[in-house]
């Protein structure tokens, strides 16, 4: 897919824990997880309000467009 979450990028900047922003945006670790990883088909615009909330950061931080073509050289390169 060519949206590519940069979660774990923000998590960083923001020097927070995957289990804290869980926590208080009320969602599993586990769902957190699949969302870091990408392995999710669809994001509910509720939670990427509370993510955007909680790390005070815009969509566009998270968020990015990378072509098809983009994306398979990133799977080939890492």
């Amino acid at each position: 897919m060519p949206i590519i979450l940069r979660l774990d990028v923000m998590l960083a900047r923001r020097k927070m824990r995957s289990n804290t922003l869980a926590r208080l945006i009320g969602i599993t670790e586990a769902n957190l997880s699949l969302l870091k990883s990408g392995k999710v088909r669809g994001l509910r615009l509720s939670t990427l309000d509370a993510i955007c909330r909680t790390l005070d950061c815009q969509p566009a931080d998270l968020l990015e467009y990378v072509p098809e073509d983009g994306v398979e050289a990133l799977r080939r390169a890492g």
